[in-house]
């Protein structure tokens, strides 16, 4: 009857490797009890006490056991090799087969954060999927989607087990990891409370799914070096079993319908390298192909960097701006908008450049004299990524301030095209105000060591700044505070490892607070001195201003990673406010760039940085709507995949939003031969149609195929 059962609902491989164990003891008690007992026979007839009288049968029966004692392993004849081999093949089959389900597990638990047992069988990595994808799986195996009613319990499973369902939702998510935090930890939901109370957070997407769900070309190496690239969800298939049985699993995405919804404007960011250090265009014939490609999916236009350091290279106020003519000509042809970025950084160092372009070289110059033109951490060492703010309004830039550098570069640009903003060819301009464009400090630079979830180091310890921390020190009386904290770690210390970020640190006594909010008014101060200037060089269009979602150590009191960036935003305190007011005073838009749930290093896990980009987002959000500004957004990392895109559209068109909020526009990062795959640009077509509220109809590519 069990053997039967078995064969009906299979066995776990920890059952498997029991009971072939079970197996060959058993056969081996067998075998020892045969030869036992043949040998008691054989001491039988030694001793004389066999019932027999003849010497000659004594002997012949002497012969015959012999015979049994060799036949049975005594002698390793033919009939007891063969067994002995079927047992080694069957344990090396086993061994092999366990092997291989090893390496797929720890793959799993390594790159996809799944919370499985360390000899977990096939039916556990069914299981977690399953959850991972919206579902619920009760013990006997039932599964049902969470989002409809419980089904009405089948002959063998108890009302327990139906109950049993609620915690099994509740673990869909593993739980943040709370190694190395401090006692006074609480979870992000009690600290921000207060913030949330009256905001809007979205309802669940039936497309919500774990961080670890997300990346579609995330590979796992087998010990043979092999590499593969498969998703745990979309047509992901687990060969591991053995060589024999394969399961496959492909469940359908639920996906909502954005048919007659609010059209949303796609642009794609172009490459970064598109114009040369020459400010020529690197490949004219190969960029045309790929804009009218992009064209025929009905991308609205194309975003680009207009690099300092490519226009302005050689001498001050010497600008050369012949690769941007012929680049938006090309763009005009094909009747695409622009976004174009004021790119006042250096290219390089950071994740996802590809080219090297460095500051002007006459700026290079000046910082070899002058290094505190530079943000400076507390070492000394210099970052040359972009200037530091402390000479906005100081002349050291060859007789002008940096303030006034921005602003001929931006007019030289706004006389130059004149015509293209004439014909509304450029819709909007993005600033740029710090690293990557960002209005941040560089925090976490990679080339001073900085690596995910590092809480990174304040930049305030040029010269220029350490002056307004003294000037505004000393004017509220406590001129001791004229200096950066000293017990805030280093660039990847983590928050509890510090006396300044932990729980009940530094931050929020009363040194603390003052320095944090000089330093943060000197980051939204800057913000608000270059938009001034942005407003009135491009007056007419629109201007917009991007913000890094630094998500990690989100769900910790401090949020040190925010405050290093600049962004005063623990727990008890809304630090995207200011920064949406000032952006409100120049009618400027907020360009959020938005982290999919995926990382830099896949074998990070999102639990153990207490990371939450979704809160992150939706603070943000709210902090902009309050003031009626409008938002636009962009993928932080290259995305090809469904449900990737599925996420972007949630969030660029939220779900009931009382007021009928969506983004303003959407820029997809970027321009890519990887985008250009049939399968992959067919998903990007289908996620453009959604974002313009189309209705998605059957369609083919093979008419592009004529642009190649």
């Amino acid at each position: 009857m069990a053997t039967d059962m078995q064969k009906l609902i299979g066995t776990s491989e920890e059952d498997d490797e029991e009971e072939m164990d079970m197996d060959v003891k058993e056969e081996d008690d067998e075998d020892e009890n045969r030869e036992k007992h043949i040998a008691r026979q054989v001491m039988v007839g030694i001793d004389g006490g066999m019932a027999s009288n003849s010497s000659n049968n004594q002997f012949l029966h002497h012969q015959h056991i012999q015979d049994q004692v060799s036949t049975l392993g005594g002698g390793g004849g033919a009939r007891r090799s063969r067994p002995l081999e079927e047992k080694e093949r069957t344990k090396l089959r086993e061994r092999h087969r366990r092997a291989i389900t090893a390496r797929i597990l720890a793959g799993l638990r390594r790159h996809g954060n799944y919370n499985l047992r360390v000899r977990a069988d096939i039916n556990d990595v069914i299981a977690a999927l399953a959850r991972e994808a919206g579902w619920v799986v009760l013990p006997d195996g039932t599964t049902f989607p969470s989002r409809t009613q419980n089904p009405r319990p089948l002959g063998g499973t108890s009302a327990g087990a139906i109950s049993s369902s609620t915690h099994l939702v509740s673990q869909q998510t593993p739980s943040a990891s709370l190694r190395g935090v401090s006692p006074g930890y609480r979870p992000s939901v009690e600290y921000n409370s207060s913030r949330l109370k009256g905001v809007f957070v979205p309802a669940p997407s039936p497309y919500d799914l774990p961080t670890s769900t997300q990346s579609q070309n995330s590979a796992m190496m087998g010990d043979g070096g092999e590499q593969t690239e498969s998703h745990p969800l979309i047509s992901g298939s687990l060969d591991n079993v053995n060589d024999k049985q394969i399961v496959d699993m492909s469940p359908k995405l639920l996906e909502r319908d954005f048919t007659g919804s609010s059209y949303v404007p796609v642009y794609v960011m172009l490459p970064l390298g598109v114009i040369n250090m020459k400010c020529e265009l690197a490949d004219p014939d190969g960029l045309l192909k790929q804009l009218r490609v992009l064209k025929s999916a009905s991308v609205d236009g194309v975003m680009v960097d207009c690099w300092w350091g490519i226009v302005e290279a050689h001498a001050p106020q010497e600008y050369n701006w012949n690769g941007y003519k012929r680049l938006f000509q090309m763009v005009h042809e094909l009747k695409l908008k622009l976004q174009v970025v004021m790119s006042f950084h250096e290219c390089g160092g950071n994740f996802g450049d590809d080219v090297c372009i460095p500051l002007p070289h006459w700026i290079a110059e000046i910082g070899r004299s002058n290094p505190d033109i530079f943000f400076t951490d507390r070492e000394g060492r210099r970052n040359p990524e972009c200037l530091s703010w402390g000479i906005d309004r100081e002349r050291v830039l060859r007789g002008r301030t940096a303030l006034e550098v921005y602003f001929d570069y931006m007019r030289s640009f706004r006389v130059e095209f004149d015509e293209f903003f004439h014909d509304d060819l450029i819709s909007m301009v993005e600033i740029g105000l710090g690293p990557c464009g960002e209005l941040r400090y560089p925090s976490c630079p990679v080339k001073h060591g900085w690596r995910y979830p590092g809480i990174g180091e304040f930049q305030c310890y040029d010269q220029y700044l350490l002056k307004s921390l003294k000037k505004t020190a000393e004017a509220r009386g406590h001129p001791c505070w004229a200096r950066g904290p000293e017990n805030a770690g280093t660039y990847n210390t983590q928050p509890h490892e510090t006396g300044f970020f932990c729980d009940g640190g530094d931050y929020d006594v009363y040194y603390g607070r003052f320095f944090l909010n000089w330093y943060s008014r000197i980051l939204v101060e800057h913000g608000d001195r270059v938009l001034s200037l942005a407003k009135l060089a491009f007056e007419g269009t629109q201007i917009s201003a991007k913000l890094s979602g630094i998500h990690w150590w989100y769900k910790t009191a401090s949020h040190a990673a925010e405050l290093t960036a600049g962004y005063y935003n623990p727990c008890n305190r809304d630090g995207y406010a200011a920064i949406a007011v000032m952006l409100k005073k120049h009618g400027a838009t907020l360009n959020i760039s938005y982290s999919e749930l995926r990382m830099l290093d896949q074998q990070v896990d999102f639990s153990d940085a207490l990371s939450d980009p979704d809160g992150l987002l939706w603070q943000v959000l709210n902090a902009a709507w309050d003031v009626d500004i409008p938002i636009a957004s962009e993928n932080a990392l290259p995305c090809h995949d469904r449900i990737t895109y599925n996420k972007i559209l949630d969030n660029a068109k939220p779900l009931n939003n009382p007021d009928g909020r969506h983004f303003w526009s959407f820029t997809y990062l970027r321009l890519s031969p990887l985008l250009m795959d049939r399968q992959n640009f067919m998903e990007f077509e289908r996620f453009v149609k959604k974002m313009h509220g189309e209705a998605l109809e059957n369609y083919s590519l093979l008419f592009i195929l004529q642009f190649f």
